[in-house]
């Protein structure tokens, strides 16, 4: 049977969210009269979220468990689901019910109207701190504004895609990945839905401050050379200042100034230039470590199950 609709979502200890998933996926999906199929990637949980997985495919044909032999992060369990999804179409959405199944109909009609990637933008956000709205927020206007690909803002994950994105976006095999990123990047036919982005069902927040800020920096290292342009620009300015100040300190002492005599002004100036370096090559070891994984060849993620190929 030819499924239409694959739905994929990343599980990492949310076993008291998946009961509620599948109940609302399976209302929604089967209210649209299409095949469809629910992989669930097991990213790695230590909570009994496994063995619950194993539980509702054992009762539910269209669920397609896959079991990660160890944790290798959400970003890398979307990826798994893209190679397992045998669907003409792929949502991404999110175990914990903040992405209401109900809007993948509203996704689905665009889709149907000819647009490849269809994706959710977060018009309102429930149940969440204003700190916690506020650096979602930073974050991604941050993205927008200084990567090379244009990232619709207030956007996460929850997108549909059609087939042939998905195809083209699985040759893509970095390691440090950001779906949102690479699905923009690939172009194609796109539009944004709005909706209301609910609380959280259960449990807790997988995306604290520390993995948005490492989410940030895969998205500016991914799609900009920002980073290694800023470092050259301090560069610039300091030269341009240095050059400057050396008539201006010339003139003070002829005209007979102690404002620049003993060491303060040296050590501060080798302070601040020794930041500057310092700075900059964390910069250029960010990148170069990123080579060096990519140059390991390493495969992105170990399967311990996964359903058979049909």
């Amino acid at each position: 049977m030819k499924i239409t609709y694959s739905i994929i979502a990343p599980i990492y200890n949310e076993i008291d969210n998946l009961p509620e998933l599948h109940r609302r996926v399976k209302g929604v999906m089967d209210s649209s009269g299409e095949p469809w199929e629910l992989i669930l990637v097991d990213d790695g949980s230590t909570d009994g979220s496994t063995e619950k997985i194993r539980e509702l495919a054992a009762a539910d044909s269209t669920i397609r468990p896959v079991i990660f032999a160890r944790n290798f992060g959400h970003q890398v369990a979307i990826t798994a689901g893209w190679d397992y999804a045998r669907g003409a179409a792929m949502v991404i959405i999110d175990a914990d019910l903040q992405d209401p199944p109900e809007v993948i109909l509203e996704l689905a009609k665009k889709w149907k109207e000819g647009y490849e990637v269809v994706y959710a933008v977060r018009s309102e956000r429930e149940g969440e701190t204003w700190f916690k709205k506020f650096t979602a927020a930073m974050f991604y206007r941050l993205i927008y504004s200084i990567t090379d690909v244009k990232i619709p803002v207030d956007t996460g994950d929850f997108r549909l895609m059609d087939r042939k994105v998905v195809n083209v976006l699985k040759q893509m095999k970095e390691r440090h990945r950001f779906p949102r990123g690479m699905s923009a990047w690939v172009g194609f036919k796109q539009i944004g839905v709005p909706y209301k982005r609910a609380a959280r069902v259960a449990g807790v927040t997988k995306y604290p401050f520390s993995k948005m800020l490492r989410l940030a920096l895969n998205a500016i290292t991914g799609f900009s050379y920002f980073p290694l342009q800023v470092a050259t620009y301090f560069g610039f300015t300091l030269a341009g200042l240095s050059i400057l100040a050396i008539p201006v300190i010339a003139i003070l002492r002829l005209a007979g100034s102690h404002s620049f005599e003993g060491q303060t002004t040296t050590l501060i100036s080798v302070l601040f230039l020794g930041g500057v370096q310092l700075i900059s090559l964390g910069i250029l070891g960010e990148y170069i470590g990123r080579l060096y994984d990519e140059a390991k060849g390493r495969p992105l993620y170990i399967v311990r199950e996964a359903p058979e190929e049909e």
